[in-house]
């Protein structure tokens, strides 16, 4: 582990610090009451910044995903929430019919389920929908323009070392 960080600190502060400044202005303008998607939002700048070729980082995943979770969470916030059988049930539906929607529509992208559960948590908010909106966008221009700098640093490891025996 020291290893690795000695040899690719500067990209792993670059990437951390870029990941931070993004989130900042969302922090600002959304309160703890979503907090469910700002952590939603984190997860897909963690995975843009961290991951930025992988699937799950393509505009196509991000915006998509993330739309598809808000809509499927506001749908889901709709289902009456009198007992707390019926309030689970929303929830958990808002889960399964995000995953169903992102996988049939090819825009899978894993922190649109915490979207659409928040959404069905919260109900429908023009704030939220605005901030995912917003969020989305910029990290797809940002990952759009950064690509090609950026690395992905959860692959970033340090070369095997033999062990005793010779064996890795």
């Amino acid at each position: 582990m020291i290893n690795r960080l000695k040899a690719h600190w500067r990209t792993y502060a670059l990437q951390s610090f870029l990941a931070a400044a993004f989130l900042f202005p969302l922090f600002l303008f959304l309160t703890l009451q979503y907090a469910v998607i700002i952590a939603s939002i984190g997860a897909s700048a963690f995975i843009v910044f961290a991951t930025p070729k992988s699937l799950l980082a393509r505009p196509r995943a991000v915006v998509g995903g993330q739309l598809t979770g808000l809509l499927s969470g506001y749908l889901c916030s709709l289902i009456s929430h009198s007992s707390l059988v019926f309030t689970t049930l929303a929830y958990s539906l808002a889960v399964g019919l995000a995953l169903f929607l992102m996988v049939v529509t090819s825009t899978e992208h894993p922190p649109a389920a915490a979207t659409s559960l928040g959404m069905a948590i919260t109900g429908f908010s023009w704030a939220a929908v605005i901030a995912v909106i917003i969020s989305i966008v910029a990290l797809s221009v940002i990952h759009h323009f950064l690509k090609p700098h950026l690395e992905d640093i959860v692959l970033l490891k340090e070369k095997p070392t033999k062990h005793r025996g010779g064996k890795l």
